[in-house]
């Protein structure tokens, strides 16, 4: 840990010294010489675009669901470790068939549980989803739907995550 605070902090010192040289040489009333990026390294690939159902700017509407506490939070624990069993056997069912993009919990013991993002056009769409939740079902979840625009690149995660979990759900 001291060896990367250490690099990280040579990295920092670097930085400066180098942006001090350059504006050292810009002239007072001068904006500094700045490096643009004019253009990508990597290429359009309009087949993956559209195959993740992407805009012009590699963006896609989705629905996220934030999971809040619902109010029949009060089963014992065989009930609660049988609802959680059937809570994430329809998150994997959901992923399977490409409709839930990603899915998590959040940290604490707070009232906001868990987000879901889904491969969704519509509120209704996500809604129709989300009551096949068995937590939902149950009043241990409620939700509550949001339109995003956000990357089409999140389309891509599920396979992604597969090669990388070590222990499925």
């Amino acid at each position: 840990m001291k060896n990367f605070v250490g690099i990280a902090v040579l990295a920092f010192v670097l930085g400066l010294i180098s942006c001090s040289d350059s504006l050292a040489k810009t002239k007072v009333g001068e904006a500094p010489e700045v490096e643009v990026a004019t253009e990508s390294k990597v290429e359009y690939d309009s087949l993956l675009a559209k195959e993740y159902g992407a805009d012009d700017y590699g963006m896609k509407k989705y629905v996220i669901a934030f999971l809040k506490s619902g109010p029949n939070r009060d089963q014992d624990s065989a009930t609660r470790a049988k609802l959680q069993r059937a809570h994430l056997d329809n998150i994997t069912r959901l992923a399977n068939e490409g409709k839930l993009v990603l899915a998590g919990p959040f940290f604490g013991n707070g009232e906001l549980r868990g987000i879901y993002i889904f491969d969704a056009q519509s509120i209704e769409e996500a809604e129709a989803l989300t009551n096949s939740d068995p937590a939902i079902k149950a009043g241990s979840l409620v939700m509550e739907l949001k339109e995003w625009y956000g990357s089409a690149a999140l389309m891509g995660l599920n396979e992604v995550h597969e090669k990388i979990a070590k222990i499925k759900i």
